[in-house]
């Protein structure tokens, strides 16, 4: 790689190293160039991927950090940005031919000559393998234990706090006890590398009579906290405990008498302890932020916490009696940053099912004044983000809402926000996918089955459009099993079969059988018209689409509107020309009207329908040199009718081979992401 363009990309790399969210995307914003120009680049000149020369960089200076710093493993670990040790250590060990733990050994064998070196390690050796023999029994055990529970090691760094109990007769006092539950979670929330279920999840447990492991293995953490306080009259009594879910093993416990002034201190306290004992690295501006008090007026904070306990009820008469409360709060501390943001958030829920708005100014007024007093605060810069999508600037809803994320990675309502923006305002499979799985990671549980179940349909089509066949398929099940009535799901998978088994008769049959228990649903009658377009069986193809066009019609809607064309082809092969005419008309305009990389897709097509073949090879070449391939494309574009009379020719079979290449390898960097990010094992734990 040129020299100084090279030093360029390094500057940047270690001017972010401590942060684990700077990755490909955020390095081609900082240099300038596009994702895909920049991924070309590297892999050009340095014979590796993007990510692959950002993780060289970081694993350079953890050498350099441990050659001249006294730091721990976990320390050096945190500051070149990884936030999994064991996940550093295997990185290391892959880079360098030994563990970091390692490098002192390493320095000395550099050191002493050559004969010398041949002595060192044979006494490493008599030691390790008698400390082998000391703990061979207690590894053998260990391996019988694991064998069978390989996602146990991503569990480890994960935590549900359960509803605290109120120990007091007095009702009055339980939002005291709700608020500092809340706050000990906010502050766990915003720790990198502990993943800590949403309040929302852990709601139905507050009466539960389900045992600790019961609870810990419906919610797939490792960790349960739990606990109870009451309020006597200046004085707060808390007793908390942290417990090892799957053997309900006590690890930490703790009581505390304080005065309520010591409120935050006591909050600060719990989750510094929670955080040790499972061994979380608290980062300097983590632990900042867990010490900044949101108020120093605790009037102030106990109208926050009133309001707040309407708010966290999620209705109507919740947001009308908790807004005027967290409103006193502000009045009464004007520098009260968090009530601000809450206040921002709640508004915008005030004014989510309305078709005309009316706080959008109070959204943006107090979404403006948190940021004012905390322009690192998390609620500030949702409320902001939520701003932005009310307004439809989605672009700049993804920077406050990714923004928000670096300070509080575990936050359910940032994190579905991306995930609705980039699945129905600005699509992209790939983060849509990403930001799916860590939802329903963190917030699954908060939700109704039937609500549950469109989730686990639209992860599963993120999946099988990035190639994740057979991870699709337990989402879809997992979705069907929810709701057996989701038509929707049910031919989604029948797509998710064809994808693993290549049987469009298969599918078809399956796409009847949906439609028979449903005989209005249009949208399944086009998709079986669409299998038989594919067969080549004409008149069937013919007979569904007319029901399917005569329902849209009828309901004036431009549903499927993309595939007019295959249907104009149908019509044209039964000689029915004024409908074939009609919808190749409409599918033009469409086309015309494209912008995105699309247009491409769907001038191929075109010219394809003309029997116009270079000029439909040529922009399914322009359309391959885009970053936004999915399954479908390479999977039934070969089999296209459209295309019979070029699908042998070398230039179309190589635009395939390219396609079907850069898909394939879209998709494997794609898994080592998820992998890295322990996300694909939120699937192998549905």
């Amino acid at each position: 790689m040129n020299k100084a363009f090279s030093n360029k990309l390094k500057d940047i790399i270690l001017k972010n190293l401590s942060n684990e969210q700077f990755g490909v995307s955020e390095l081609a914003y900082e240099v300038g160039m596009s994702r895909s120009n920049l991924l070309r680049r590297i892999q050009k000149e340095e014979n590796c991927s993007a990510s692959q020369f950002i993780r060289k960089i970081r694993l350079e200076e953890a050498t350099t950090i441990l050659k001249n710093e006294d730091k721990t493993v976990s320390e050096v670990a945190f500051m070149v940005g990884f936030n999994s040790t064991s996940y550093f250590i295997k990185c290391f060990r892959e880079q360098y031919g030994y563990p970091p733990g390692e490098m002192d050994q390493q320095l000395i064998e550099k050191e002493l000559p050559p004969e010398e070196v041949k002595k060192h390690r044979i006494s490493i050796s008599r030691y390790v393998i008698w400390a082998s023999a000391v703990v061979i029994a207690l590894a053998v055990s260990l391996a019988i234990l694991f064998s069978a529970k390989q996602t146990k090691v991503e569990l480890e760094k994960s935590i549900a706090v359960l509803p605290f109990k109120n120990d007091s007769d007095d009702a009055n006092n339980v939002y005291v006890i709700n608020g500092v539950m809340e706050s000990i979670l906010n502050n766990l929330q915003s720790l990198k590398g502990l993943k800590v279920i949403s309040r929302t999840s852990v709601e139905k447990y507050r009466n539960t009579k389900l045992s600790i492991p019961e609870i810990a293995r419906e919610l797939n953490v490792s960790y349960i906290v739990e606990g109870s306080g009451q309020k006597v009259g200046n004085q707060i009594l808390l007793s908390v405990q942290l417990i090892e879910g799957e053997r309900d093993n006590h690890l930490w416990s703790e009581q505390y008498n304080r005065q309520i002034e010591d409120i935050f201190q006591i909050q600060q306290e719990v989750a510094q302890e929670i955080a040790g004992s499972i061994e979380i690295v608290i980062g300097p501006d983590e632990q900042k932020r867990i010490r900044k008090k949101p108020t120093q007026n605790l009037l102030a904070y106990d109208y926050f916490l009133k309001g707040v306990e309407q708010l966290n009820k999620e209705t109507e008469e919740g947001l009308i009696a908790g807004i005027p409360l967290v409103r006193k709060a502000v009045e009464e501390d004007e520098q009260f940053a968090l009530a601000h943001g809450v206040l921002a958030i709640a508004y915008y829920y005030h004014d989510l099912f309305e078709p005309e708005k009316q706080y959008t100014d109070s959204l943006i007024y107090f979404a403006d004044k948190a940021l004012l007093y905390d322009a690192t605060l998390p609620q500030a810069l949702t409320g902001k983000a939520l701003y932005y999508m009310q307004v439809r600037n989605y672009k700049q809803a993804i920077e406050y809402l990714e923004t928000a994320l670096k300070y509080n990675p575990n936050s359910a309502i940032v994190i579905n926000s991306l995930s609705d923006i980039y699945t129905n305002y600005v699509p992209d499979t790939e983060k849509y996918l990403e930001y799916a799985l860590r939802g329903i990671s963190l917030d699954i549980n908060s939700h109704d089955a039937n609500t549950a179940s469109y989730i686990y349909l639209h992860l599963s089509n993120a999946l099988v459009q990035n190639g994740f066949v057979d991870e699709a398929l337990v989402s879809i099940n997992r979705s069907l099993n929810h709701y057996p009535g989701n038509l929707f799901s049910e031919y989604v998978k029948a797509y998710i079969l064809y994808a693993k088994n290549k049987d469009l008769t298969e599918t078809r049959q399956l796409l009847i059988n949906a439609l028979a228990k449903d005989s209005t649903r249009f949208d399944i009658m086009q998709e079986i018209g669409n299998i038989c377009y594919y067969q080549r069986d004409w008149e069937t193809a013919g007979k569904y689409f007319d029901q399917f066009l005569q329902i849209r019609d009828y309901l004036n809607s431009n549903a499927f509107a993309h595939k007019d064309l295959e249907m104009a082809y149908v019509y044209k092969q039964l000689g029915q020309h004024d409908k074939e005419q009609k919808l190749f008309d409409q599918f033009k305009n469409l086309m015309d009207q494209e912008q995105s990389v699309f247009q491409y897709l769907f001038k191929a097509s075109y010219h394809a329908y003309l029997g116009e073949d270079d000029q439909a090879i040529k922009n399914l070449e322009l359309f391959t040199q885009g970053d936004n391939i999915q399954l479908w494309v390479p999977l039934f574009t070969p089999i296209d009718p459209m295309i019979d009379s070029f699908k042998n020719k070398p230039e179309f079979i190589k635009v395939m081979n390219q396609m079907e290449s850069q898909f394939n390898s879209k998709r494997d960097r794609l898994k080592t992401k998820l992998e890295e990010e322990g996300l694909l094992q939120v699937i192998q734990a549905l």
